[in-house]
């Protein structure tokens, strides 16, 4: 077998093999007899069937695989040999073949990994949120509690801002409905900017029972372009009106959080804990997205189209898998993976920066760095020394953890070697966002 590899890209490659035509003929003759010696064909006993006869039933489908057998032996192997690391898949070809028939011709076109050298850090800067829990964020936390189980009591006055709606509507433009136009036992909290504002400002007012006739003209701009920039006669009924009323801080609430004796005093203690351990959360997430971000500056990367298009093909199906749980029709939502590329791009050049600084640097995580991430996500819950066993027992989610182990690993190395500055925040812009 020979091969030659041609460079056609700064990652694309294109790899050459010639197959000796007498070794592939043998190899395809001596797998057809060993088929033969069992083979079953009507009419005649297994080990029986004449050569010719399995020749002519299954000797397309041999030489199929011999073929197929022998052009990955010799990709690999010429892999192999010239030291190179395929991302990716290989497009293998067949060459059109000469007068003299002595060799098979095949190529094979695919990628290889890029060389990783991560730059300088040295004039990186991370800045790093600094916050101290006080009483103000626990209060402003139970107020957030509170308002989450909020109970919604009928009214029988005007309709005012934070009121919840039940309405039915009818919607038409030149006298004809149209698409997301009429709905039934539609609810909205009034104020919250849900609907449009004219639709709002017809809506204030009313009472349970009233209704109300008033044209709406769409913005130019509006998603449904369908509409955009026309102007609709509606006709609106108030079917429902409902103020909040948020549930007291008493014992009866402490147990909804949780607290089985509903003594107020393990709730706030219960509710500072987990807003302690929230904020840690997200200034560590604060924290990891500038650190990767400036090993992302610092190492720019030529990357394999190969492993940019799985990723955003990845990304797509687990896009597609969130909508299918939330009961979404994937029909109404088309996924096109370009709007997912740079994401994939990112994911990509990050993964394979991880990988240089595991390697290099010896950053693979221990098992007592898995272990206290693993007990740590299992605080959130109910029962934590039931769901560390349960991570342990979930390959797929060991996996996970294991890797989010490495990051943080790579986060610390390169904290060690970047410009770290602690910058004081306030409750709400850190909350606001990780």
């Amino acid at each position: 077998m020979a091969a030659e590899v041609e460079t056609l890209g700064a990652l694309e490659r294109r790899l050459s093999m010639s197959l000796p035509v007498d070794e592939i003929e043998r190899q395809v003759d001596t797998r057809l007899k060993q088929l033969a010696r069992n083979v079953k064909l009507p009419g005649f006993r297994p080990g029986k069937v004449p050569l010719k006869l399995v020749q002519q039933q299954y000797g397309p489908q041999v030489r199929s695989e011999v073929l197929g057998d022998a052009v990955q032996k010799a990709f690999g192997e010429a892999i192999k040999g010239a030291n190179l690391k395929v991302a990716g898949y290989p497009r293998i070809e067949k060459k059109d073949a000469g007068s003299e028939l002595q060799a098979l011709e095949f190529s094979a076109t695919f990628e290889i990994y890029p060389e990783v050298k991560v730059g300088d850090l040295a004039a990186a800067s991370v800045e790093r949120p600094q916050l101290t829990v006080d009483e103000a964020a626990i209060e402003k936390t139970l107020q957030i509690l509170r308002q989450q189980r909020t109970e919604w009591i009928a009214v029988e006055r005007a309709a005012q801002d934070g009121d919840r709606l039940t309405v039915d509507f009818d919607g038409r433009i030149g006298g004809e409905r149209f698409d997301g136009g009429n709905a039934s036992g539609l609810s909205f909290t009034l104020g919250e900017r849900r609907m449009l504002p004219e639709f709002e400002s017809a809506a204030r007012g009313l009472n349970s029972g009233e209704a109300k006739a008033f044209d709406l003209k769409f913005p130019d701009d509006y998603a449904g372009k369908a509409v955009a920039g026309k102007t609709a006669a509606f006709s609106l009924a108030v079917t429902r009106v409902e103020e909040p009323r948020l549930p007291a801080l008493d014992a009866e609430f402490a147990k909804r959080l949780g607290v089985a004796d509903g003594d107020l005093e393990k709730m706030r203690v219960d509710v500072r804990a987990n807003v302690e351990r929230e904020v840690r959360k997200r200034v560590d997430a604060r924290v990891k997205g500038q650190a990767l971000q400036r090993l992302l500056d610092a190492t720019p990367l030529e990357l394999p189209k190969a492993l940019v298009h799985a990723e955003a093909q990845h990304l797509v199906e687990m896009a597609a898998a969130d909508l299918k749980a939330r009961g979404l029709k994937l029909e109404n939502v088309p996924l096109d993976p370009q709007a997912f590329e740079a994401n994939a791009r990112r994911r990509v050049a990050l993964g394979l920066i991880v990988g240089e600084l595991a390697r290099t640097e010896k950053l693979q995580p221990k098992p007592a760095e898995v272990r206290a991430l693993i007990e740590a996500e299992a605080q959130s819950y109910e029962s934590p020394a039931e769901m560390v066993k349960w991570f342990y027992m979930q390959p797929q989610r060991l996996s996970e953890m294991e890797s989010l182990a490495l990051e943080n690993n790579v986060v610390g190395w390169v904290l060690s070697k970047a410009r770290v500055t602690d910058k004081p925040v306030s409750f709400d812009e850190l909350m606001g966002g990780a």
